[in-house]
């Protein structure tokens, strides 16, 4: 719904202080029923996806377990609106839906960092990239709400100029427009802030650590590689997060693990052996002492909380 709103909202905005109709909007759905968002709040889809055929981009946003009811017949829409030369895309959970088709294959996509893990689980092919906006080739994909803001204000800028974007992006009390090379931000694990903000040395080994999840590597090699001793990189760690690198290496292969438990269907014993565990068991146990709950009881609890796998297509 965050999605939605992002795209809609900045438009609107842009037509009332420009005094024109530059933009116009609809909300597509597979069919003409309801659609239900992940808060709970129902759209009505303002026109039939294949009824479709005088706009310039369409984006999917969905939970990651949004599916198409016909595959077949939404493959074909798509590839026919590319034909046509206009663009396609996702925002945040969206891509899943978009990455099935087949039709983002080759093509690099920006996937929301809380579902990487899943998305690289299921498409091992594909090339994600950091980045918060993702464009080229009549694709663009998009990691989150925000960044779907600053997707808007690019093209409010184009249509409009830079000041009518400005003004867009005070009206709302946005703080400052990003361009789509920006990187995302992953919380740290365990302190009230983000992972580039720590010191430089203690960022890069969690850098290499999320770089060898399924392969872990030694903490001593880690501090060789950013030039500290093993005692010093245990000091900086402490200071900067609260745990050891051990403990925190363990988080990080942990969150990747539920990752994978509530968005892929892979069995836990290939999650566990998908983050570097050679036995289910210990993984269970660590899984546990995080969280609170068994994966498989967590995934059961996730999937009966989750309101609806359908898909809402705003486009512009």
């Amino acid at each position: 719904m965050a999605c939605l709103t992002s795209a809609i909202e900045p438009l609107r905005a842009a037509n009332e202080i420009s005094g024109t109709e530059t933009f116009r909007w609809h909300v597509l759905g597979e069919t003409g029923a309801p659609v239900t968002s992940s808060a709970g709040v129902v759209f009505a889809p303002d026109r039939v996806m294949a009824d479709t055929t005088d706009l310039d981009h369409i984006f999917l946003t969905s939970s990651p377990a949004g599916t198409f009811a016909n595959d077949a017949k939404a493959t074909a829409f798509l590839q026919r609106h590319l034909r046509e030369g206009h663009s396609i895309g996702a925002f945040s959970g969206g891509i899943f839906p978009l990455a099935r088709t087949g039709l983002m294959k080759g093509h690099p996509v920006s996937v929301h960092w809380c579902y990487d893990a899943a998305f690289s689980a299921e498409f091992p092919d594909s090339t994600p990239v950091k980045t918060v906006i993702c464009e080229g080739d009549q694709r663009l994909t998009v990691a989150g709400a925000a960044a779907v803001f600053d997707l808007m204000l690019s093209l409010i800028e184009k249509a409009l100029g830079a000041e009518i974007m400005t003004e867009v992006a005070c009206w709302f009390q946005h703080p400052f427009v990003r361009t789509g090379e920006v990187s995302q931000k992953t919380p740290s694990l365990t302190t009230a802030t983000t992972t580039d903000t720590m010191p430089k040395q203690v960022t890069k080994a969690i850098q290499m650590f999320a770089e060898h999840i399924e392969d872990p590597v030694q903490i001593r090699d880690v501090a060789a590689a950013v030039n500290m001793s093993t005692r010093s990189l245990e000091r900086s760690f402490r200071r900067a997060t609260g745990e050891s690198p051990l403990k925190y290496y363990r988080l990080l292969r942990l969150k990747q693990a539920r990752q994978l438990v509530l968005y892929s269907s892979d069995t836990i014993t290939e999650i566990a052996y998908s983050v570097g565990y050679s036995s289910t068991s210990p993984m269970l146990n660590h899984y546990k002492e995080v969280y609170g709950v068994s994966p498989q009881d967590d995934r059961k609890n996730h999937n009966s909380f989750r309101v609806t796998d359908g898909s809402c297509l705003p486009s512009v």
